[in-house]
């Protein structure tokens, strides 16, 4: 679940289920709004993605069900592990993803967290399509062919 980075060996948690569940249309980088122990808990990669959504609130967007689990070692100071967490975008970005998210049938899904290269926490977010029954079992087949191939090279 968690991929090492080469720079400071920091952990990228992926939402697996994102591709599966969904088309990816847009992708975007934002900023968080942590404390300190859930950026210490994000570093030591216990976080889950796969029920968290965006949505917008007096403008802004905000992520709801992201579990970032408490630290071990902050006793009075730890955080709400589902707490809403403020996402940081541009204006322009803000605006391009309410218009879109006003079409039918399109949502704001979490789709993996890293550091950046200035050791920030990064959430790539999309811009996302539900997929339907027999768009699900056409990516299944579709995985199923890529390991028979990968088989036969061997």
């Amino acid at each position: 679940m968690a991929k090492q980075n080469q720079a400071n060996f920091q952990p990228v948690i992926k939402n697996r289920q994102a591709e599966f569940q969904y088309f990816l249309l847009v992708r975007f980088q934002a900023g968080l709004v942590l404390t300190g122990t859930e950026i210490k808990s994000i570093r030591l990669g216990k976080v889950q993605l796969q029920d968290a959504f965006c949505l917008f609130q007096g403008g802004e967007l905000w992520i709801r069900n992201m579990q970032i689990s408490p630290y071990e070692q902050g006793n009075l100071y730890n955080h709400d592990p589902k707490r809403a967490r403020k996402l940081l975008l541009t204006a322009r970005e803000l605006k391009k993803l309410k218009t879109r998210m006003e079409e039918k049938g399109l949502t704001i899904i979490p789709v993996k967290i890293y550091f950046s290269e200035r050791n920030m926490a990064k959430l790539e977010i999309s811009l996302a399509k539900g997929k339907k029954f027999y768009d699900k079992r056409e990516s299944l087949k579709e995985k199923d062919v890529k390991r028979s191939l990968e088989r036969e090279r061997e």
